[in-house]
């Protein structure tokens, strides 16, 4: 998310820090250029003329333009003011309630509402350590409650019964009392997905949110919809009283300017962001580390978060004890891969960290495959035991038995040892190191710096 608009941005302000000194005119065509840059990106016109504004405010100010770095200065006002128009601090999805807590989600159809509730139930369960009940309440899309219950099969997360024919207010208050007989923390009801324009509908939501009265009610909303987002936001919160939003698909859109706008229109802050389609790829909305992410620096708060989320201490004390004594092979690096990929592989890692725009050109320019980690752990697999605990036994006959099992090309598998090789003797070089070694050897081919999973001792 929010791709195109960190390039546009960031090319904006190299403009600007390169300047030694700020005029007033300066500032203003900088100003114009990221007006262009946030419309472009589907943040809706008033959002954007009250921002510039704020902005303009504070950049033309003395302060600024007589300052050493007036170019870093203009960047922090502009950071700041994104903070705020993605509502300043984070909020959490809100339990402070007698239990069972009714969460109720809403949206449009194809929003993403179901998926979005069996993530939210699993979110919960293993990151709150709470016990959920999920409810399908659609009854008019085919086939959608028994979508939810083998959803939460997967996330291993209870759902309410189905009954043939019943209807959603009934359905809904089976929930809760379940809920209370059972000893459930949170009830997660999934609605049907409606249009905001249709009287009906909305009516049947409403109906519902007055019969259970959540303590939550959040607009499960597609960041691809863009200007759209921000009526449909507007309506759902005029008839329903939203108390938050769930973003959806924010990994497929390059613009973003759903989130900027919604949170803006509404004064309904965006709690979670959905970032792919696994059932936990769901984060907590964070606004001053998404701000941070759109101006190109970094967000390594998070990155630190699903490192520790992903790898086990055991795994990283074990690893550590084998590089210590010269021990590295290709199961191990084989992890290394895996981690990463778990981590949302380059992509998402390289959207953590500072800089983002221009490491991901360079890597395009030297035309590094996202699928590369994939077809590297495909080779491993096609190795023999024998073969990953001693590579230098792999020549030529091997390689090719080996490219042909993994699908791969004689030149990748000789690329992949060629790494693992110069990733040996890079271990070997961290013992005479010290324990900051290794941080200052950087895995070979990748710019320096330790591998996202390799523990530090």
């Amino acid at each position: 998310m929010f791709e195109n608009l960190t390039t546009r941005l960031g090319a904006v302000f190299d403009k600007l820090t390169r300047r030694g000194a700020l005029s007033e005119g300066d500032v203003d065509v900088a100003l114009r250029e990221v007006r262009v840059a946030l419309l472009e990106a589907d943040v809706a016109l008033p959002v954007v003329k009250d921002f510039l504004t704020a902005v303009r405010e504070k950049a033309v100010g003395q302060d600024v333009l007589k300052s050493v770095t007036p170019g870093q200065m203009v960047i922090k006002i502009v950071h700041d003011h994104l903070v705020e128009m993605l509502g300043g601090a984070s909020v959490p999805i809100n339990l402070a309630a007698n239990p069972p807590v009714p969460i109720f989600m809403v949206g449009l159809q194809g929003s993403g509402k179901t998926t979005s509730t069996a993530k939210l139930g699993l979110w919960l369960s293993q990151r709150q350590k709470k016990k959920v009940l999920m409810a399908s309440l659609d009854v008019r899309r085919p086939a959608a409650q028994e979508q939810l219950a083998v959803l939460g099969i997967q996330a291993n997360v209870a759902t309410l019964p189905i009954v043939p024919g019943e209807p959603p207010v009934a359905i809904a208050k089976r929930a809760i009392q379940t809920g209370l007989l059972e000893a459930y923390d949170v009830v997660l009801l999934d609605s049907a997905g409606r249009l905001h324009v249709d009287d009906e509908m909305m009516a049947e939501a409403e109906a519902v949110h007055a019969a259970v009265k959540p303590v939550e009610t959040l607009l499960v909303a597609d960041a691809m919809t863009g200007q759209d987002a921000v009526n449909v936001a507007q309506s759902f919160h005029a008839r329903l009283k939203l108390t938050g939003i769930v973003l959806t698909r924010v990994d497929g859109d390059a613009r973003g300017g759903a989130a900027l706008s919604m949170r803006s229109v509404t004064g309904c802050p965006i709690k979670l962001i959905g970032s792919g389609e696994k059932l936990d790829a769901l984060e907590a909305f964070h606004p001053d580390r998404i701000a941070g992410r759109i101006l190109g620096m970094g967000d390594v708060v998070s990155l630190v978060e699903k490192a520790s989320e992903t790898i086990e201490e055991e795994d990283a004390k074990r690893l550590a004890a084998k590089i210590e004594k010269g021990q590295f092979d290709l199961d191990d690096m084989a992890k290394q891969f895996r981690q990463m990929r778990k981590m949302g592989g380059l992509e998402g890692l390289l959207g953590m960290l500072p800089g983002v725009a221009k490491v991901k050109k360079q890597l395009a320019q030297a035309n590094v495959d996202e699928n590369m980690l994939k077809r590297h752990e495909a080779i491993i697999s096609s190795m023999t035991k024998g073969e990953r605990k001693r590579p230098e036994i792999i020549k030529a006959s091997r390689r090719q038995r080996i490219a042909s099992g993994s699908g791969t090309s004689v030149q990748e598998v000789n690329r992949l040892l060629k790494q693992f090789f110069e990733t040996q003797k890079m271990m070997k070089r961290v013992t005479k190191l010290g324990q900051k070694g290794l941080m200052r050897s950087g895995l070979p081919g990748m710019g320096g710096g330790r591998p996202p999973g390799f523990p530090m001792r």
